[in-house]
C-alpha cells in the first residue's frame, strides 16, 4: 500500500474506498424527480464543512495510480455529496481509474485538458465549469443532470461510448458566447442532450457523432447569436429536435451531413439573426420539418440533398430560400401549397425550386400538377421582366395559360365567333361584288375573320358597315394573337425539359 499524505477524516473515508470502488457518502442525497435541468443538483454545497470536504489534489493523487491496489478489484473514486475544494487539475495524464461524483458541490472547475481517461460521471453536481479539450475517454462522459455555471470545453475529444449531457443546465461565462464548446470532437454509441437547457450556444463545428444526436425537450438560449453550430457535423443514424424543444438564437447546420432521420418539431425563434433555421449545402436521409409553430426568421434549404421531406405548409416560415434543393420525394401536403412553398424567396423569383417541384410531380406520374407547377413558375417569372414582356406574357397566359392550358384558346375562339355570328347576322355587311357573292352566313364570315387563313372565302367577299368594321378588324387581330399564343405555347411544352 502506498504511503498515504496527510489527510482528513473524510479523505481517509475515499482513500480506503479507492481499491474497491466503494461508494463514499459523506451527506444525505436524494436523486430527486424533478425534470426541470440542473433542479437535482445541490444549491447549499458551498456551505458544507469539513466533514463533507474533499480536497481536490487527492482525488488527481488516487486518479494516477498514488493509491496502491491488489489484483482481482477495480478501483475507482466514486463519491456523493461531497463538496470538492480546490482545482482537480490533469494536463495531459493517464487516467487508469473512473471518476464517479454524484449530487457533489466542485468549488473550482475541472480541467482535464489532453487526458487519456476510463468513464468519468458527474451526475446531479454543481460546478463553475469543465475544460477536456483533447482529451480521450475510454468510456462515456457524463454531466447529466448537474448545473454548471461555466462553459464547457471538449473540443478536439475523443469519447468512445458516449456523451451524456442529460437533463445538464450550462451557463456559458459571462464572456463567452458559447455553454458548450465541442469543435472537432468525435463521439461513440451517441451524443444525449435530452431535457437540457444551455444558456449560451453549442458549438459543434466538425463534429463526428456516431449513433445519433438527440435533443428531445432540450432549450438553447442565446438569442440574436447562434443557438447551435453545427456546420459540416456529421450525424450517423438520427438527430432529434423534438418533444418540446426550443431554440432562440440561429440553428446553423450547414454543410452537416446526416445518414438518417433528423426530426425538428420544436419552436425556432431567431428574427434578429440572418438565418433562423440555416440548412444549406446539407445532406439528410429523410427530414421531418413540422415546427410546432412557424419558424420566427427565415430558413434557408439552398443547395440541399434530401432523401425524403415531411413537412406541413401551416408551419412554413414567410421567408424561405429553397433555391438548389433537391429531393426524391415529397410528403405531407397538396399542389396549392406547394406552390406557395416555393414561392417564398426573400430575394424573389427562382426557377429552380419550380423545375424541382415539377420534376418531382413528373417522377411521381402527376403530369397535371406539373404542368400547374410549370405555369406559376412562368406567371411568377413575369413579374420580373419589362413592360413588354409582361404585357405579352399576360396575353400568353390568358389566350392558353403559356401552352398549359391550350382549351383557354378553344374557349376564346368559341366566345368571338358567337360574338360574329350574332352581330353579323343583326348587321349583315354588304356584298362587295353582288352578283357574283354567294349568300352570306354570319357564322361562316365570323370563323373567317379568325382564321389567319380563311377557311370559307366569305372575308374577300363581303365587307362591313359602320361599327362593325371595327368588330371586324378586332376578330381578326384575336385572331392573330390566338394562333401565336398557341404556337408558342405548343413550341414550350413541347420543347424538351
Amino acid at each position: 500500500m502506498g504511503r498515504s499524505p496527510r489527510l482528513t477524516e473524510a479523505e481517509r473515508k475515499l482513500w480506503n474506498a479507492f481499491p474497491t470502488g466503494e461508494m463514499v457518502e459523506l451527506g444525505s442525497f436524494e436523486i430527486g424527480t424533478s425534470r426541470q435541468a440542473g433542479a437535482n443538483a445541490p444549491t447549499d454545497g458551498d456551505t458544507w464543512g469539513p466533514e463533507r470536504s474533499i480536497r481536490a489534489e487527492v482525488i488527481a493523487s488516487l486518479l494516477l495510480g498514488a493509491r496502491d491496489v491488489n489484483a482481482g478489484s477495480v478501483p475507482s473514486v466514486r463519491l456523493r455529496g461531497a463538496r470538492i475544494t480546490g482545482r482537480l487539475l490533469i494536463l495531459g495524464g493517464t487516467i487508469s481509474h473512473e471518476l464517479i461524483l454524484s449530487g457533489c458541490h466542485l468549488d473550482e472547475p475541472i480541467r482535464l485538458t489532453g487526458s487519456t481517461t476510463r468513464t468519468i460521471r458527474l451526475t446531479d453536481c454543481h460546478l463553475p465549469g469543465f475544460s477536456g479539450s483533447g482529451m480521450h475517454v475510454a468510456g462515456h462522459l457524463s454531466l447529466s443532470g448537474s448545473t454548471i455555471t461555466g462553459t464547457v470545453r471538449l473540443s478536439r475529444a475523443q469519447f468512445e461510448s458516449g456523451l451524456w449531457l442529460g437533463g445538464t443546465k450550462v451557463t456559458a461565462d459571462n464572456d463567452e458566447n458559447w455553454a458548450l464548446y465541442a469543435n472537432t470532437i468525435v463521439v461513440d454509441s451517441g451524443t444525449y442532450m435530452s431535457n437540457a437547457h444551455f444558456t449560451g450556444g453549442i458549438s459543434l463545428l466538425g463534429a463526428r457523432l456516431n449513433a445519433g444526436f438527440f435533443l428531445e425537450g432540450t432549450t438553447l438560449h442565446n438569442p440574436g447569436k447562434q443557438a447551435l453550430n453545427a456546420e459540416n457535423m456529421a450525424v450517423e443514424d438520427t438527430m432529434r429536435c423534438t418533444n418540446g424543444f426550443q431554440a432562440s438564437g440561429c440553428l446553423r447546420l450547414r454543410g452537416a451531413r446526416i445518414s438518417g432521420t433528423l426530426s425538428i418539431d420544436g419552436i425556432v425563434r431567431s428574427p434578429d439573426t440572418r438565418y433562423a433555421l440555416h440548412m444549406s449545402h446539407m445532406e439528410v436521409r429523410e427530414l421531418y420539418l413540422k415546427p410546432a409553430e412557424p419558424i420566427a426568421g427565415v430558413v434557408t434549404l439552398a443547395h440541399t440533398t434530401l432523401g425524403t421531406l415531411h413537412d406541413r405548409p401551416d408551419t412554413w416560415p414567410e421567408k424561405l430560400r429553397l433555391n438548389g434543393l433537391t429531393y426524391d420525394r415529397l410528403r405531407g401536403s397538396g399542389v396549392p401549397e406547394r406552390i406557395d412553398w416555393v414561392t417564398r424567396d426573400p430575394e424573389g423569383f427562382r426557377p429552380q425550386p419550380y423545375e424541382q417541384l415539377a420534376a418531382w410531380y413528373l417522377r411521381d406520374g402527376n403530369d397535371v400538377l406539373a404542368r400547374r407547377t410549370q405555369l406559376a413558375k412562368l406567371r411568377a417569372r413575369r413579374q420580373t421582366q419589362g413592360l413588354g414582356g409582361r404585357v405579352w406574357g399576360r396575353l400568353l397566359d390568358l389566350a392558353v395559360g403559356y401552352g398549359y392550358r391550350p382549351w383557354l384558346a378553344g374557349l376564346w375562339f368559341t366566345l368571338l365567333l358567337a360574338l360574329g355570328t350574332v352581330v353579323f347576322a343583326l348587321n349583315p355587311p354588304r356584298a362587295l361584288k353582288p352578283t357574283e357573292s354567294p349568300d352570306f352566313n354570319s357564322f361562316a364570315y365570323s370563323f373567317d375573320l379568325l382564321l389567319p387563313i380563311p377557311a370559307f372565302g366569305q372575308r374577300e367577299l363581303f365587307d362591313p358597315l359602320g361599327w362593325t368594321q371595327w368588330l371586324a378588324y378586332g376578330l381578326i387581330v384575336c385572331g392573330w394573337i390566338l394562333a401565336t399564343a398557341l404556337i408558342a405555347g405548343a413550341t414550350r411544352i413541347l420543347r424538351p425539359q
